[in-house]
């Protein structure tokens, strides 16, 4: 499908899923009402470490309305496992990663400020919160260590016996041999003429999804069947999660999700409060509903970034790159969240050398606990972490040795001719004309009139800087995924073709997108297609909609699935038709003779099948199931950010910010240019202003609140230009890349080196994110 095609329909085909969004007719999980459901609330710990002594609940459980408190103890005899959960990952010398107990309801410690110790389960939600306030838990406050860097630090508080000096791994990398690949980068660095040397953190981010995290479990003791209502990333990758917690079998467990009011990675794994609001049902024999407060969600969501990297760039007298080495130490908050060591490990690692053509590379990687909420999934994961290291590092390389920043890049720029190219990390890109999307980003952002658009913004007294970001990722991870194609008829009679997938849409149009996809596959009317998801009972294989992967890992299982459906449906129609089956064609909704005008369409052949099934004639209805494995794709691009400072303030304005990406072929240009809206906001977020700060005595969150935890608005946002250029991948049958993390990876580098550029005499070059208004103020003055 090429994307001119996709295009013009997509003019014709809006986004079916905004009409009952703008409307409000959405159903979100707080819309959700079951009979007779009562309400839970969550104590939790005001201490960020401290030992957990005895809990008087007596007076709580005698409040009006309360129809339980539930303790650590509860959980314990529900069987609660070990709610960390992760993919095995091995560590330097073979040691595994070190996954910590962590428990539904905190017993013996509290970890983090806002872990949860009781949960209080009342008639009403005010009943429970009331209660909640009588519930007395004695704690012994110990010092706590929040920032990762002091966490390795030998005098710093051991969070976990089993964790020596808080690290939960040390990792590395991807070489086939850590210590041989490390003396050879060594080597290199040690006689080049040029090294180039960066010091970067990535601050802690909060998620801030708009619609909360929540929890609605309603036990069946007839069935011994828990069904959990919840927002999630995929109903089903879920709920194998809370299985493997809870040494369940499936039939145990039905999770069902809704729409979801934004994700970003944060709604991926099980939580703690899910176990428990699932064991408090099983208790009181009723429905329990729980919906986080904006102020736990502060607390108790999954937090992103929080990293520290040290990049050595190593370059001969003429500007190549040599070796790169990465040290990289990484936060994992006070327990392994859900798949956070891989998104500091090999997330990360699988960014280099971005769009280089560096022959040696050694990255290592230290994963850290801290007195923290855990870090797991967020927009980017472990992508805007290795961006950022590497476009610093390599502007920083055109300081060192006074060649042109542009030119630099372009002059190591790996060749479109090199495609496929074998990385030194072991990874394949597939396809990319870097040096073309460079030269349409440039023209673009019309950097030939920038010198004339500075002279301007000086005249008003105005720094102007212009900043590049050069962008590799990767996207796919999980390459396993599932569709199910099931015929049936609709509400009022009509034949229908459903349309199941694992991957939940948290916004990004699938039900737009991929009926679409079907129905010109099989030349019918999209009309006649419905698209399900969000219900683990489809048991369909696959993982959840994260790490871009969904158009491709889900578009190509698809194709997959109508493939084999329309290969059972020759068989059949050759019965049907009469005719040999190598002559049955498909085409335009009906199976034909070829050379005939004999036809059966589409929807009578799959009623007809049915019948057959029923009687036994045959073993399968065109109803049919089918996965694909799908690889990584490498999504790139080249943005430029345009910003004007004001000295007197340190007041930073986004100008403007030019975006030129190479996603592969495009399901829907609409689409792709709101992820590139949704992903930027987020990037500038996080270059401006966001940052999540906690009390190094107390490990208190000092950023609990929007109104301390700052956030791009519309306003913030800048005018942007972006145009694709488009190289399809070549290994998968859409030529789809990923495109929904690109401008959040893209975005912080751009802007951060544009701000550098702006304030003269390099008083920003060294300036960490968010470059808020105080920091470049200081910046100015220092060189001013």
């Amino acid at each position: 499908m090429d994307s001119e095609t996709a295009a013009s329909r997509a003019q014709h085909h809006p986004r079916v899923e905004d009409d009952a969004l703008v409307r409000g007719a959405g159903h979100f999980l707080a819309d959700r009402h079951e009979q007779n459901q009562a309400f839970g609330w969550f104590v939790r710990s005001p201490h960020a470490f401290a030992r957990i002594g005895a809990i008087e609940a007596e007076q709580a459980r005698r409040a009006p309305g309360v129809l339980a408190v539930l303790t650590a103890a509860d959980m314990e005899a529900a069987g609660v496992g070990n709610v960390g959960r992760h993919p095995p990952l091995a560590g330097r010398d073979g040691k595994k990663l070190i996954i910590p107990h962590r428990p539904a309801l905190a017993r013996e410690r509290a970890m983090h400020a806002g872990e949860a110790v009781v949960l209080v389960v009342a008639e009403t939600l005010l009943a429970a919160q009331d209660a909640a306030e009588l519930v007395e838990v004695s704690y012994e406050a110990l010092p706590p260590v929040t920032d990762l860097i002091a966490a390795v630090q030998p005098d710093a508080p051991q969070l976990w016996p089993e964790a020596p000096e808080n690290v939960a791994v040390d990792w590395p990398g991807l070489a086939a041999d850590p210590d041989v690949n490390a003396r050879e980068v060594e080597r290199i660095l040690g006689s080049a003429v040029h090294v180039a040397r960066v010091k970067v953190p990535n601050q802690r981010l909060i998620v801030a999804t708009m619609e909360p995290r929540g929890a609605t479990a309603i036990y069946d003791p007839a069935a011994d069947l828990t069904t959990l209502y919840t927002c999630s990333q995929s109903a089903g990758t879920l709920r194998d999660n809370i299985l493997a917690i809870m040494n369940w079998p499936k039939a145990r467990l039905r999770v069902i999700t809704e729409d979801v009011g934004g994700a970003f990675g944060l709604k991926t794994g099980a939580y703690p409060e899910y176990l428990a609001v699932m064991v408090a049902a099983r208790v009181i024999g009723r429905p329990v509903h729980w919906m986080s407060s904006r102020s736990e969600a502060f607390l108790s969501d999954n937090q992103g970034r929080d990293t520290f990297t040290e990049a050595e760039l190593a370059l001969d007298a003429k500007g190549r790159f040599l070796a790169l080495r990465i040290r990289h130490l990484a936060s994992m908050g006070a327990y392994i969240g859900s798949v956070g060591a891989n998104i500091q490990t090999q997330n990360f690692t699988r960014c280099f050398p971005g769009m280089y053509d560096i022959k040696h590379m050694d990255v290592s990687v230290r994963c850290v606990f801290t007195n923290t909420t855990p870090t797991a999934p967020y927009r980017g994961a472990g992508r805007p972490e290795a961006n950022y290291a590497l476009e610093r590092v390599v502007e920083e390389a055109a300081r060192v040795t006074g060649i042109d920043a542009v030119r630099l890049r372009r002059r190591n720029f790996i060749r479109a001719s090199a495609m496929p190219y074998r990385t030194a990390i072991g990874t394949t890109f597939d396809s990319g004309e870097f040096e073309a999307v460079l030269d349409q980003a440039l023209a673009l952002a019309d950097v030939d009139g920038f010198k004339r658009r500075r002279r301007e913004a000086g005249r008003r007294g105005k720094y102007r800087g212009l900043g590049v970001s050069c962008m590799l990722e990767h996207a796919g991870g999980a390459p396993i995924e599932g569709a199910a194609i099931r015929f049936a008829l609709d509400t009022v009679g009509n034949p229908t073709m459903l349309l199941g997938l694992n991957v939940q849409s948290t916004g990004q149009g699938h039900a737009t997108v991929f009926p679409r996809l079907a129905a010109e596959k099989l030349g019918i009317p999209v009309e006649q297609i419905r698209h399900q998801h969000g219900d683990s009972a489809f048991e369909i294989p696959g993982f959840a909609s994260v790490a871009s992967r969904s158009a491709m890992t889900a578009g190509s299982a698809v194709l997959a699935a109508i493939d084999a459906m329309l290969a059972k449906g020759k068989t059949i129609a050759a019965s049907a038709l009469e005719a040999a089956e190598g002559d049955i064609a498909y085409q335009a909704g009906a199976f034909t003779v070829v050379g005939t005008d004999r036809r059966i369409a589409l929807f009578d052949l799959a009623a007809r099948a049915a019948q057959m099934k029923a009687r036994g004639e045959i073993p399968e209805s065109l109803d049919t199931r089918a996965k694909s494995d799908t690889p990584m794709t490498y999504p790139n691009g080249c943005h430029i950010a345009e910003v004007e400072i004001d000295p007197e303030t340190g007041e930073v304005t986004v100008a403007c910010y030019v975006a030129v990406d190479d996603c592969g072929n495009v399901l829907d240009h609409m689409i792709v240019e709101g992820q590139l809206h949704g992903a930027l906001a987020q990037g500038l977020g996080q270059a401006l202003m966001e940052a999540a700060v906690y009390d190094s005595d107390g490990g208190q969150l000092v950023t609990g609140s929007f109104m301390d935890y700052a956030m791009p608005h519309a306003e913030d946002m800048p005018p942007v230009r972006a145009a694709l250029h488009v190289v399809p991948a070549t290994t998968n049958p859409l030529g789809v890349k990923g495109a929904g993390e690109a401008a959040t990876t893209a975005a912080i580098a751009a802007v951060m080196n544009a701000i550098a550029d702006a304030v003269p005499g390099g008083g920003a070059d060294r300036l960490a994110m968010p470059a808020t208004a105080e920091k470049v103020w200081a910046a100015c003055r220092a060189d001013g």
